[in-house]
């Protein structure tokens, strides 16, 4: 079976069914063809952050970025250190 995936508008507008036009989360989760427990967590995750929750295609939380930000930057230390580590072994050779 496959993850299927939600666009953050659908997740927000069947948050706003429940919320705004009182459908009961069992009710809407039928009419959705989604499961009642991702439903409650959606709108957990909206009542919690509203700026951040429910990430569409290509976003992101801010958590998620900052970690692809360092882990690029890891990646830029480990090559300046394996340079380092070249440049050190060519000079140690050169002095004797």
């Amino acid at each position: 079976m496959t993850k299927r995936k939600f666009s953050r508008e659908f997740r927000v507008e069947a948050v706003r069914l429940v919320t705004d036009r009182g459908v009961a989360v069992a009710q809407a989760a039928r009419d959705l063809d989604v499961a009642e427990s991702v439903l409650r967590r959606w709108m957990r995750e909206l009542t919690a952050t509203p700026a951040t929750a429910l990430p569409g295609n290509g976003q992101m939380l801010a958590d998620l970025a900052e970690i692809a930000v360092l882990k690029k930057e890891v990646a830029r230390l480990r090559a300046e250190r394996d340079i380092l580590k070249k440049a050190a072994a060519f000079f140690a050779r050169e002095a004797t």
